[in-house]
């Protein structure tokens, strides 16, 4: 078997991706490697291949335990023996592990940096023969690195204490020059191949959102996206309780992570979001590294991190099956003071000398100082990513924030405006408050001074009195930003850091205050007003084939079910869209399908097959009845003594033996009938009803809270397969309810 083979039949793709062949080949050789290449760029496959064709154990250390589990289950699901060591397991299950590596039932273990060095995991690996040491996320090693993890160092001790040393490959997606040093030295690899692929990922699309209630803002966000899987970081473990509990109060289905949650919710937690029983993750950053979970189709972060590097590895937890995703950035200037103070009394530098520590502290608040910068660019987003991992790139990508602004605005034009009358008051408000308070004060303070804010703040400091409060009330808040910040980049006003961030003048601005030196901006015509703008997430198939990607969302939840594991690990989204698109009907047809090996085409396929032969003869049955005029049902008419003819059935019963129950109330000759359809129908277009994903259980609808309250619920039946189903029910309280609005005389169409 070669590497073609393996890449076509286990994994079901048909060619590598940028950079892998050039690893993998590496790693056959002998050679180390190390490769920088973006989330969702295929590293895994540069050392799972190899791992199948090297003699012997491949380990591969990896940080997290959720990550392992994900791993393994998806090598298992393509029929590669795999297994992991981690504290998940118990100690008997751990010794089982061992012995059966031992007998040689695994091509891999994933196994964490903290077991290295024990004794008992020496004692395994000295009796092994290891071909391949993978390092994922090789990036914790190096202390400059966002993730460090001093574990991460035992590495080349570990090496030196086996028999032979193995090829060392190290992978990671976001690694800047210095921490790409820091990775080759302390892992000690030997002239190994450096291969970056690239930080692009060109299936993002990014934004940065200055908005008024950012909750209000995710609020509406969300609503057009309830069949949709996303994450929403925040900077806090108080943001995260306040912001998951808003959300549930409006009934989306969200869960939380942070650190001060104990293990047992945690590990609760993140397995409802991987398995889709949660659609919306709230969490702060100890959530995520290396997460596995393809079809994330929003990062949402709603607070401004603390550099880039940990922004652009959180964002790019979105759209790892290639499908178009968003990562939207709800920056406020409150946002810089909670980094700062995390900065400063964050726990993670306390084991290090003084000197150290104080070293870090300026290269953190440096990188605070980029992150902001990027924050309020008004240049390509995707641009100032990429010129911070110094990757080149095209002026504009055409997918971000920025770019489809001026790409809406008629033939991107800009004006020139004088700005010289605003730039006086806003210059001179701003000197005025460093004479009162000798220290300056933040943009949204200054902002509020001028427009005459009542903020209880303002008011008890007196900055009232001043005689540039409310010159410019009359000047809406959002363009005085924009006028704020075009002073700023033209150099008229300093952001001096500080216990937080003020505006400062200048000595330019006396050639605008004291000689009346014109100030013009430059700026899009539509500066003012946002563009609205489709989101990618948002986005998908058409109608027709988006049917029949839902129907393949709901086999592939029952089969995830049934081996107990996320759906992703079964069919990423990407391949369920590619065989809504394709349709085939055999399983030659099937393998042709990215993602779709012959493992998964032997396990899966007739399931697939026969959900798409259904689907496609339903379609055809619609259209060979749209073109069969019928003459329109009339809908049922009931009198009161009819109705008070029907018995509530105590157990509950389904909508369809309701209707037809009903139905069954006619006296002869008299018209119409009733379908569970029609009362399903009614009940949504009323709000008793509502549409939701048939991602996790195949079920299009559930009860309302106002249909709960009337009886409405969901039962867990049996078919007569033996399998069972959830359905919707109605309840004896139920029945009674609409007997009752029939009697009104409520007529069901």
């Amino acid at each position: 078997m070669d590497k073609q083979t393996i890449l076509q039949e286990r994994f079901g793709f048909r060619s590598f991706r940028d950079g892998q062949e050039a690893l993998i080949d590496a790693i056959l050789s002998g050679r180390d490697v190390f490769g920088v290449m973006p989330t969702g760029g295929g590293k895994s496959l540069c050392y799972q291949i190899p791992a199948l064709l090297l003699e012997g154990l491949t380990l591969v250390v990896s940080p997290l335990i959720s990550l392992m589990k994900d791993q393994v289950a998806a090598l298992k699901e393509a029929g590669i023996p795999a297994a992991f060591l981690n504290s998940s397991l118990t100690a008997a299950q751990q010794r089982e592990v061992l012995r059966r590596a031992e007998l040689g039932a695994y091509r891999l273990i994933y196994v964490a940096p903290e077991r290295l060095l024990t004794d008992s995991f020496l004692a395994f690996a000295a009796g092994q023969r290891i071909s391949l040491l993978a390092v994922d996320e090789a990036h914790c090693v190096s202390q400059w690195g966002q993730d460090f993890r001093p574990n991460y160092l035992d590495v080349p001790a570990f090496v030196r204490r086996l028999p032979r040393r193995p090829v060392i490959a190290a992978f990671t997606a976001t690694a800047t020059a210095e921490v790409g040093e820091d990775v080759v030295r302390l892992l000690e690899l030997r002239e190994p191949l450096r291969l970056v692929t690239g930080f692009d990922r060109p299936n993002l699309y990014f934004d940065v959102r200055r908005e008024r209630d950012k909750t209000a803002w995710l609020m509406d966000y969300l609503e057009a996206r309830r069949d949709k899987s996303g994450i929403v970081y925040c900077a806090t473990r108080k943001t995260v309780e306040q912001v998951c509990e808003k959300l549930r109060a409006a009934g989306f289905a969200a869960t939380r992570y942070h650190a001060g949650l104990d293990d047992a919710e945690r590990r609760e937690n993140q397995e409802d979001f991987a398995y889709d029983r949660a659609a919306v993750m709230v969490a702060t950053n100890a959530f995520g590294m290396g997460i596995d979970k393809s079809n994330v189709s929003f990062v949402i972060h709603y607070n401004m991190p603390k550099n880039i590097e940990s922004y652009y590895q959180e964002a790019g937890r979105a759209g790892r099956d290639g499908a178009p995703a968003d990562c939207v950035l709800l920056f406020s200037p409150g946002d810089v003071i909670t980094a700062e103070y995390l900065i400063e009394n964050g726990s993670e530098r306390e084991q290090l000398d003084e000197a150290l520590r104080a070293q870090l502290l300026i290269r953190d608040m440096r990188r605070l100082r980029q992150m902001q910068a990027y924050c309020k660019t008004g240049g390509c987003y995707r641009a100032a990513l990429l010129d911070y991992f110094g990757e080149a790139h095209a002026p504009g990508c055409g997918n971000c924030g920025n770019c489809v602004q001026r790409r809406e605005e008629p033939s991107g034009e800009t004006v020139e405006e004088d700005l010289t009358l605003a730039a006086q008051k806003i210059l001179s408000c701003v000197r005025r408050v460093e004479r009162k308070n000798g220290v300056g004060l933040g943009e949204t303070m200054i902002v509020r001074i001028l427009t005459g804010s009542r903020d209880k703040t303002l008011l008890a400091r007196e900055y009232d009195l001043l005689p540039t409060y409310g010159v410019m009330k009359d000047c809406k808040r959002p363009l005085l930003h924009e006028y704020v910040r075009a002073l700023v980049k033209q150099g008229y006003l300093l952001q001096v850091p500080g216990d937080y961030e003020v505006l400062r003048t200048a000595e330019k601005a006396n050639r605008v205050l004291f000689e009346n030196e014109a100030v013009l901006w430059r700026h899009a015509a539509s500066k003012q007003t946002r563009p609205g703008r489709k989101p990618a997430a948002a986005g998908g198939p058409g109608a027709a084939e988006q049917s029949l990607f839902d129907r393949l969302r709901g086999l592939r939840a029952e089969l995830a079910r049934q081996a107990g594991v996320p759906a992703y690990v079964i069919f990423h989204d990407a391949s369920l869209l590619k065989l809504a698109e394709l349709q085939p009907a055999t399983e030659l047809e099937l393998l042709t399908v990215s993602g779709v090996g012959e493992q998964k085409a032997k396990k899966y396929g007739r399931a697939v097959l026969a959900v798409i032969a259904e689907w496609k003869q339903e379609q055809q049955g619609k259209k060979s009845s749209k073109a069969k005029k019928k003459e329109p049902q009339p809908p049922l008419h009931l009198r009161p003594e009819q109705l008070a003819r029907y018995v509530c059935d105590p157990d509950g019963i389904s909508m369809t033996e309701f209707a037809r129950r009903l139905t069954a109330l006619k006296e002869g000759g008299e018209a119409g009938e009733l379908t569970g359809r029609q009362l399903s129908e009614q009940l949504l277009t009323e709000g008793y009803l509502k549409e939701q994903s048939a991602e996790t259980d195949n079920l299009r609808r559930r009860p309302t809270p106002a249909g709960e309250s009337v009886g409405i619920t969901l039962t867990e039946r049996s078919g007569k397969d033996g399998r069972a189903f959830t359905m919707v029910t109605l309840t004896e309280e139920a029945q009674r309810w609409l007997i009752g609005r029939l009697s009104e005389g409520l007529i069901m169409e």
